[in-house]
């Protein structure tokens, strides 16, 4: 019985991820962008790495690299090293990213007022607060977990949209 409820958890979230990068596909299509900042998921993540592969061929696909208390955004390329966190990164790059249009990012669910709740180390605040501009944000995670409390502060990032499943 174990091993049914594991291969259906396996499943049901494999399904569930494809709904999601369906969704994420259809709104960078109707969004025009060409500079995307994705993340490379961790297992509990919309697994957002067949969208990646697909957009590479005509978007240039950026991702966070860990710098001090927060990141810097690089290219996307191969190899990929696993880092702090058990993140995975490509190797760090001095190619300065272009502006990026929309920045799609993991939440582990959302507060009363629709600010992320992630991991709890701010990376993401730290980085869109020092940005001199605002991309598109939109969050996005399996199945959105909603608190009724608020748990963010002044500093916590608000999407302007969020797709789950």
């Amino acid at each position: 019985m174990y091993k049914k409820i594991k291969i259906y958890k396996c499943y049901s979230k494999y399904y569930k991820d494809k709904i999601v990068i369906k969704k994420l596909e259809n709104f960078i299509n109707r969004s025009k962008a060409k500079n995307i900042l994705l993340y490379i998921p961790l297992g509990i993540e919309v697994n957002v790495n067949p969208l990646i592969n697909k957009l590479r061929k005509n978007k240039n696909v950026y991702v966070p690299y860990m710098e001090g208390d927060s990141f810097k955004i690089v290219k996307y390329r191969l190899p990929l090293q696993k880092k702090k966190f058990g993140i995975k990164e490509p190797n760090n790059s001095f190619f300065k990213a272009r502006r990026i249009d929309l920045a799609i990012v993991p939440i582990v669910g959302v507060d009363a007022i629709g600010k992320r709740v992630g991991f709890g180390k701010g990376m993401y605040d730290r980085f869109f607060d020092r940005l001199s501009y605002k991309p598109t944000l939109v969050f996005t995670q399996l199945v959105l977990c909603k608190s009724d409390k608020i748990l963010s502060e002044s500093y916590d990032i608000q999407a302007d949209y969020i797709i789950t499943n």
